[in-house]
């Protein structure tokens, strides 16, 4: 039996193992995103502040891993360290290595559009439209559907939510194909305070449908990952028919996906890369009608990724990385940017227990051997 010793004394045996089939037919009844990570090449200088140096080959697996088990890829969001250890540079290489692989295997694929070509710091407005119009050209010569990510710059520069509707307006224009608004919280991005012009996210939320109320054709969904399931479902029942609703509530997904009698949302969602399996069956049982098997499915994965997602919620990705390490699809434990530092030992010890629990170490051999080298550098 595979044991992990964790830190205390206290004996882990990895029980849980379960066999996840990849889906046989598209999944129907929900667009689902998953987020993924990069994985850093660990014998370059991937330091705080250093170029990122990204491990292409084992990069692109983990891609198609998602999209085997039926899951579209969300390339270069912030779950792949955007403004946390990505640099433009590695992001835009990255954008047109994914797009390549999807058009080979048919995967859906959508990847982000900021600012973060600028220097950190204050910035013109002209200065934010000309760096998403670059970045927003660079996807659609990839192939990509654009995801409209939230700017640091623009937060810093804009005065009012006109300025935001001038900016996100002229983009939708300039867009050959329907893109994906994403409005990231405080929680993931502290830097995005009064986002859409106002601290008030009610007043915020008339900002964000007065833009996509002007150009509806423009907008194929938005994004929303405020962690606030409530104003979810409101903003939902109140989008233009053939807007969608792209869940990025980390806490709260199987309800919200799930959906009510007035609707469901679909997803975009860092934990969905961690837990691609299993959110694979959940959804293939949506198909069938089998709510029962859903629930069941999700359930254990839901204390994992309020778990991953606690608070400081941006380190999350430490987390998503040292899974996919335990679950054997990466060789390491660094990451770009030295961020592999983000979570503590305790922490660390308490996903075992909740990955093994939601039935996601495959080869609990293998998990139990990296976390027992891990805690015994860790804390000797």
């Amino acid at each position: 039996m595979a044991t992990v010793n964790l830190p205390g004394g206290r004996k882990l045996a990895l029980e849980n193992r379960q066999a996840w089939e990849k889906p046989k037919s598209p999944i129907k009844s929900r667009i689902a995103y998953a987020a993924a990570h990069v994985v850093a090449d660990p014998r370059a200088e991937n330091a705080p502040g250093a170029p990122a140096v990204v491990d292409w080959d084992t990069t692109l697996k983990f891609r198609h891993h998602l999209w085997q088990h039926g899951l579209g890829v969300a390339e270069a969001m912030d779950t792949a360290q955007r403004g946390m250890g990505l640099d433009y540079a590695a992001t835009r290489e990255l954008i047109r290595r994914s797009a390549a692989e999807a058009r080979s295997v048919g995967g859906k694929i959508v990847a982000g559009v900021a600012t973060d070509d600028l220097a950190p710091g204050q910035a013109t407005l002209e200065q934010v439209l000309h760096a998403y119009q670059r970045q927003l050209g660079d996807v659609a010569e990839a192939g990509a559907v654009p995801v409209l990510m939230c700017s640091r710059h623009l937060a810093a520069v804009a005065r009012d939510a006109d300025d935001y509707l001038g900016i996100y307006r002229d983009l939708l224009e300039k867009s050959d194909k329907p893109v994906v608004l994403h409005w990231l919280g405080t929680a993931f991005d502290p830097a995005l305070e009064g986002y859409w012009g106002s601290t008030d996210v009610d007043k915020a939320t008339e900002t964000v449908l007065q833009l996509i109320a002007g150009n509806p054709a423009k907008v194929d969904g938005v994004k929303i990952s405020l962690l606030d399931a409530d104003h979810e479902i409101r903003l939902r029942r109140r989008l233009p028919d053939g807007v969608r609703l792209y869940t990025g509530d980390d806490f709260n997904y199987p309800d919200l996906i799930r959906g009510d009698e007035q609707g469901h949302s679909d997803a975009l969602l860092g934990i969905f890369a961690a837990i691609a399996p299993a959110a694979s069956a959940a959804l293939a049982a949506l198909d069938r009608g089998d709510l029962a098997e859903y629930d069941r499915i999700f359930a254990p994965t839901v204390p994992l990724s309020r778990h991953i997602f606690e608070k400081p919620t941006f380190y999350y990705k430490t987390g998503i990385v040292f899974l996919a390490w335990l679950a054997g699809h990466q060789d390491h434990f660094t990451m770009v940017g030295g961020l592999q530092s983000g979570r503590s030992v305790p922490h660390f010890a308490k996903l075992i227990e909740l990955a093994d629990a939601a039935g996601l170490l495959g080869d609990p051999e293998l998990a139990a051997a990296r976390a027992n080298s891990f805690f015994k550098v860790a804390v000797g």
